[in-house]
């Protein structure tokens, strides 16, 4: 049996320490008892990114200015470069700097070079001060920093799916932009809070594998009017 070998740790800014762990070929990123990313489950992450570009007007689909919020193992930044031009603007908003390191270290040759892409940005701090100093600079907001719309991975990122952190989000995007939050759990609350917010709301469930198999996920698409 091949045992797991623990790579690194990092410690999240008013949060918990995060483990990265290599099994074979497979990584993982852990958070307590809780499995936060894996390189055996990616479908989700990357539907998270061709799903909101799909539902993007067809003008805007290729070159988009887009919040990706985090990196995590980097396979929602890589949909989003596949599906998109030469054009498009790609920000990535990382918290942990560990991650970075992990992307360019044990872990390069699953990045395959994504943040050396020409389109991409990388923003080193936290995804909600990108959102609040915006004001209608994205066609697209894509969260994936906790397991769902509440803060496991640190109590601050609470904020962001807050009545006032959603606020933040409407202003920050574009007419017609839309701000996505990947869950590993449904939550019809949350549904509603979007609702209240005033977003056109859609929530779809997405297994975690690209096989289509695996855990059921759930991806928000909320659509700012316009």
């Amino acid at each position: 049996m091949i045992a797991r070998e623990l790579l690194g740790t990092a410690q999240v800014p008013g949060g918990e320490e995060l483990r990265l762990f290599r099994h074979d070929r497979d990584f993982m990123i852990v958070l307590g008892g809780n499995e936060l990313m894996s390189s055996r489950m990616s479908g989700s992450e990357i539907a998270l990114a061709e799903q909101t570009l799909a539902r993007l007007a067809p003008a805007r689909q290729k070159a988009p200015c887009m919040l990706i919020g985090g990196y995590g193992m980097g396979f929602t930044l890589r949909a989003a470069q596949a599906a998109t031009g030469p054009n498009a603007e790609l920000i990535v908003c990382e918290l942990v700097p560990e991650i970075i390191a992990w992307a360019r270290g044990p872990m390069a040759d699953l990045a395959a070079g994504c943040l050396d892409d020409k389109r991409v940005r990388l923003m080193m701090g936290d995804v909600a001060f990108a959102i609040d100093g915006a004001r209608g600079e994205y066609d697209a907001i894509l969260l994936d920093v906790d397991n769902g719309p509440d803060g496991l991975v640190r109590a601050d990122n609470n904020g962001l799916y807050s009545k006032s952190g959603l606020r933040a989000a409407m202003n920050a995007l574009r007419p017609g932009g839309i701000l996505a939050v990947w869950s590993a759990y449904a939550d019809p609350a949350f549904t509603r809070r979007l609702e209240r917010a005033g977003f056109e709301v859609e929530d779809i469930t997405v297994r975690a594998r690209s096989n289509g198999k695996g855990p059921r996920h759930t991806i928000w698409f909320a659509r700012k009017a316009g």
